[in-house]
């Protein structure tokens, strides 16, 4: 990849910037600006350089949000015109066409034309008309084969801009990892972190399991898991629960209604669902970490969209103040990292959640393929 920095003189280009913009909206209003943040470096040195910079984003997974209330919180960190017009209306071209040097436009969420995720080369092109340059600044969609990703590069120069490069070379430290390495993976969907539980089976020094995902090893191994969400697929558990690396919580938070309780993994009722790991598992991951030197963590570990980020919050502050190099990952992860105000005691703190995985299952994504 080339970086925008390689991109030669700017000033008066008219560069088309994909950000990942995909940020909680409550009430109207961003809850958690992180990947806003992440992406000002960016704006700001084209801004310098004299550049027009035309921001691409979306919201939600359908095409029913508005980008409005991002372009509000943007307005915290730079002057940003909103254009809330299709792409392909007139007025959209005319407002770029009267675009200053140094000033920024955010178009409308991008998933609200039909030709982004279906990646037609005609939609590609048609959004390529808007710049002389693309740059992609959006690591954590990188991995979506969507028009704004890998379409416009077919058509103008491309470029990686300054989040892209510093994820690429922040996650590749998990390729050589200093040793002892623990691996933490928590979440959801089974299905996509198989892979990389299987990886770094080989490449870790020791491998914890969290989440929901943690529910279906307990099922394999015979447990009552109550209520718990569990993944009925074949993924080959029966081999990894032999392997001496393999950590699972040796107590879990259990809960009816409102009423909860830490019990071990064999205790759970079938009225019962899982949804933290307990205090004596928190406390034995704290041991582990004293004699670690490179953490990689991506997922949380209990329920935390329902409430249940108590393990989760006691884990980054565990490993914040260690002296084990750590990225962390995963949007919810990332978002009690910003909650807690970790992110300068930790390593690194990656904006993907799917994108993240995808690049350390397979070093590459669709959107950095486009770019060289």
């Amino acid at each position: 990849m080339k970086s925008i920095k390689e991109a030669g003189p700017l000033s008066g280009k008219r560069v088309i910037v994909r950000v990942d913009f995909n940020v909680p909206i409550v009430n109207g209003k961003v809850r958690d600006d992180f990947r806003i943040r992440k992406a000002l470096p960016t704006i700001e040195y084209l801004k310098n350089k004299g550049a027009k910079v035309i921001l691409i984003a979306h919201l939600g997974e359908d095409e029913k949000e508005s980008l409005e209330p991002v372009a509000k919180a943007l307005k915290k960190y730079t002057p940003v015109l909103f254009l809330k017009e299709s792409i392909f209306s007139q007025a959209i071209d005319n407002a770029i066409l009267e675009h200053k040097k140094g000033t920024v436009i955010l178009l409308e969420n991008i998933r609200r034309e039909k030709g982004e995720k279906d990646n037609t080369s005609s939609f590609g092109r048609a959004l390529s008309r808007f710049g002389d340059i693309y740059v992609n600044d959006a690591f954590s969609v990188s991995h979506r084969v969507h028009a704004s990703i890998i379409g416009i590069p077919k058509h103008i120069p491309g470029y990686a801009g300054f989040q892209l490069l510093d994820e690429v070379k922040n996650l590749s430290l998990a390729f050589e990892p200093k040793h002892p390495f623990l691996f933490i993976l928590g979440g959801a969907k089974f299905e996509t972190k198989v892979p990389l539980i299987k990886k770094f089976m080989r490449d870790a020094d020791k491998v914890f399991i969290g989440g929901a995902l943690m529910n279906t090893f307990f099922k394999t191994k015979g447990y009552e898991v109550g209520q718990s969400l569990v993944d009925e697929g074949n993924f080959g558990i029966p081999k990894l629960l032999k392997d001496e690396k393999l950590l699972l919580p040796s107590d879990v938070e259990v809960a009816v209604g409102k009423t909860h309780r830490c019990v071990s993994p064999d205790q759970v009722r079938d009225t019962e669902t899982i949804v933290d790991v307990g205090p004596k598992t928190i406390a034995e991951l704290q041991a582990v970490i004293a004699n670690t030197k490179f953490i990689l963590w991506n997922g949380p570990l209990g329920k935390y969209e329902s409430g249940f980020g108590g393990a989760t919050e006691k884990l980054l502050k565990i490993i914040a103040s260690s002296k084990a190099q750590s990225i962390i990952g995963g949007g919810d992860t990332v978002a009690l990292v910003d909650k807690l105000k970790l992110e300068k005691k930790l390593g690194f703190v990656s904006t993907g959640g799917g994108a993240t995985l995808e690049f350390l299952a397979k070093g590459t994504l669709p959107g950095i393929k486009a770019l060289k």
